[in-house]
C-alpha cells in the first residue's frame, strides 16, 4: 500500500449508475495497485435497503464488468468487497445523519481510518446544497489537527449563473474551498494532463504556442450515442450545458493557460481562471453570428434507422433543445490576442472522439508546390479519446524530381507503450481526492467565470425567436453552416472520421 492517509471514502447515491459503472471499479483497479491507503473503507449511502452483504453482491457485477483490473483472483476481490460498507438513510432527513455519524465512528474504529472522511456526492443536483448542510449539523464536516474532510461534487455546478453562485455560496457556508472537490471527468484523462508536459517540458512547442504562429485552435468532443432514455434529463440540459461550460471549457483553460510557477494545485487553477477571466464576452446581440446550435434528425445509417431527437423517450415534440453546439471565441489577452477558438460538441456524430487542433499558420512564403495544389499548414493534434495520443502533420519532400510537398504524419499512441498502464480518469482523481490534490477538479471562482461566459447565449435562446435551431441527419457532423463556420483560406474543421454512411477511416488518430 503507498502511504495516503487513512481514510473511509462515504458515496451517497451508492446504489446508482455512476457507482456501479465508475468508482467501484475505478477503486477496485487502484486497490488491485495498491495504491489505496492501507486502512481504507468505502460507506455506501442511499434510500435503498441494503446489508453490507447484499449491497457487496449488487456492486460484484460492476467490478467484473468495467474493472480494467479484470476480477479473476477470488480471494483478492473479497478482500476488496471486505473494505467496503452500507448504510440506508433518508438523505434529506436531518436525523438519519446522526445514524450515519455513528456509523461512520464504528467504521473509523473498526478499520482504524483515522477519523478521515471523503463525501463523494453521486446524487441529483437538488442535494448538492442539502446534503453538505445536513452533514454539517452533525459536525461531520468538521476537520481537526491531523483530520481531513473533503466534499467531492459530481456536475452540473449550477443550471446558469446565477444557480452556480447559488450552489457556491451555499457549499461555502459549511465547508472551505480547499475541501470542495468538483469533478470534471475529462480533466482526469491522461491526455488532458498531457497537455502541461506537452506545453511546458519541450522546447520546441512553448516558443509556439502563441497568436504569432498559431492560426486557430480546436476543440471537439463528439459522440456517436443519442441521449437515449434520458431524454426528459437530457431536455432540461442540452449541449451547451452538458458538455460546453464544463468539460470543454476546462480543457481551453489547460491550453491557453500561462505557465505555472510550479506545477501545484494553487498555481495551476490560478492560470485557467486567468484565461476565463479573458475570454471576450459573446452579447446576447452576437449569438446568432458566434454560436450554431442544431439537432439531430432521424436518419438511415448503413441499413439501420437512427430516431431523431424529438422522437426520444421524454423529449417534448417542439423542444429546442440543442444537441449539438459550435462556437467561435476569442481570448483577449497578449499570447492569444486575434486566435480565433473554434468548439464544438454534439451527439450522434460520426463516433466518439475528443480532441484538440493546434493549426499553425502558414509559412509567409510559398516556395515549393504542394502535390494537391493547396497549401498545407502544420497541425499539431492531441486526441484525448478514444486511441489517446498526438500527431504533428509536417510537409515533406515526394521522392523524385523537383520540391513537391506531401503532408505527413509524425505521431505517438499511448497503446504503444508496452507494458504501461493507462489509468480510467476516475482512477486518478480519486486517488488526487485522497491525496488532498485538487489540480485537476474545478474551483468556485473557475466555475463562475464559465458561467458568466456562456449565460448571454442561454439567455439568447431563450428569448430570441430568430435564432435558429438547424436540423442535422443522425450520423453527419452537425448543422451545414458549421462548416464555413472557420475562417482562413484552405482553413477547415479536422474531421476524426468520415460520416458513418461512408466507407473508410474511423477515428484512427
Amino acid at each position: 500500500m503507498n502511504s495516503t492517509a487513512n481514510q473511509i471514502l462515504v458515496i451517497f447515491g451508492a446504489s446508482g449508475d455512476l457507482t456501479n459503472r465508475k468508482l467501484i471499479p475505478a477503486l477496485y483497479d487502484l486497490y488491485c495497485q495498491e495504491m489505496l491507503p492501507e486502512n481504507f473503507a468505502v460507506l455506501g449511502v442511499s434510500r435503498s435497503e441494503y446489508s453490507d452483504e447484499s449491497f457487496r453482491e449488487k456492486i460484484l457485477p460492476g467490478i467484473k464488468e468495467f474493472a480494467n483490473k479484470k476480477a479473476s483472483q477470488e480471494e483478492k476481490v473479497q478482500d476488496f468487497l471486505d473494505c467496503i460498507f452500507y448504510q440506508s438513510i433518508d438523505t434529506q432527513s436531518v436525523d438519519d445523519y446522526g445514524t450515519l455519524k455513528t456509523r461512520l465512528e464504528e467504521i473509523n474504529a473498526r478499520c482504524k481510518t483515522d477519523g478521515n472522511y471523503i463525501f463523494y456526492l453521486s446524487t441529483p443536483p437538488s442535494l448538492y446544497s442539502v446534503i453538505p448542510s445536513l452533514l454539517a449539523a452533525h459536525g461531520l464536516h468538521k476537520e481537526g489537527k491531523g483530520i481531513f474532510r473533503r466534499l467531492i461534487i459530481e456536475k452540473p455546478f449550477g443550471y446558469d449563473l446565477a444557480s452556480a453562485k447559488t450552489l457556491n455560496k451555499d457549499l461555502l457556508k459549511h465547508f472551505r474551498e480547499h475541501q470542495i472537490y468538483r469533478i470534471d471527468h475529462y480533466l482526469g484523462k491522461e491526455t488532458v494532463q498531457n497537455l502541461l508536459v506537452t506545453r511546458f517540458s519541450n522546447g520546441i512547442f512553448e516558443p509556439l504556442w502563441n497568436s504569432k504562429y498559431i492560426h486557430h485552435v480546436q476543440i471537439t468532443s463528439a459522440e456517436s450515442i443519442g441521449v437515449g432514455d434520458r431524454g426528459g434529463y437530457y431536455d432540461g440540459s442540452g449541449a451547451l450545458r452538458d458538455m460546453l461550460q464544463n468539460h470543454l471549457l476546462q480543457i481551453v483553460g489547460m491550453v491557453a493557460m500561462e505557465p505555472p510557477s510550479v506545477i501545484e494545485a494553487t498555481s495551476i487553477r490560478n492560470e485557467t481562471l486567468k484565461v476565463f477571466q479573458s475570454f471576450r464576452p459573446i452579447t446576447e446581440e452576437e449569438v446568432k453570428d458566434y454560436v450554431i446550435r442544431g439537432q439531430y434528425t432521424e436518419s438511415t445509417v448503413r441499413g439501420e434507422h437512427m430516431k431523431g431527437y424529438r422522437q426520444e423517450k421524454g423529449v417534448p415534440d417542439e423542444s429546442r433543445t440543442p444537441t449539438f453546439v459550435a462556437m467561435k471565441f476569442f481570448i483577449d489577452n497578449w499570447r492569444w490576442g486575434g486566435v480565433p477558438f473554434y468548439i464544438r460538441t454534439g451527439k450522434r456524430l460520426p463516433t466518439r472522439a475528443t480532441e484538440i487542433v493546434i493549426q499553425f499558420k502558414e509559412t509567409p512564403h510559398r516556395l515549393f508546390k504542394d502535390v494537391n495544389g493547396a497549401k498545407k499548414a502544420n497541425q499539431l493534434v492531441i486526441r484525448i479519446q478514444p486511441n489517446e495520443g498526438v500527431k504533428l502533420k509536417f510537409g515533406m519532400k515526394v521522392p523524385g524530381a523537383g520540391f513537391q510537398v506531401e503532408n505527413v504524419d509524425m505521431d505517438f499512441h499511448y497503446s504503444d507503450l508496452q507494458n504501461t498502464y493507462v489509468p480510467s480518469a476516475y482512477e486518478r482523481l480519486l486517488l488526487d481526492a485522497m491525496l488532498g490534490d485538487a489540480t485537476l477538479y474545478a474551483r468556485g471562482d473557475a466555475v463562475e467565470e464559465a458561467w458568466e461566459f456562456v449565460d448571454p447565449i442561454l439567455k439568447a435562446w431563450a428569448t430570441r425567436d430568430d435564432i435558429p435551431v438547424y436540423g442535422y441527419p443522425a450520423g453527419t457532423w452537425g448543422p451545414e453552416p458549421v462548416d464555413s463556420m472557420i475562417e482562413g483560406e484552405n482553413m477547415n474543421w479536422r474531421y476524426p472520421c468520415k460520416n458513418l454512411a461512408d466507407d473508410g477511416n474511423y477515428c484512427e488518430l
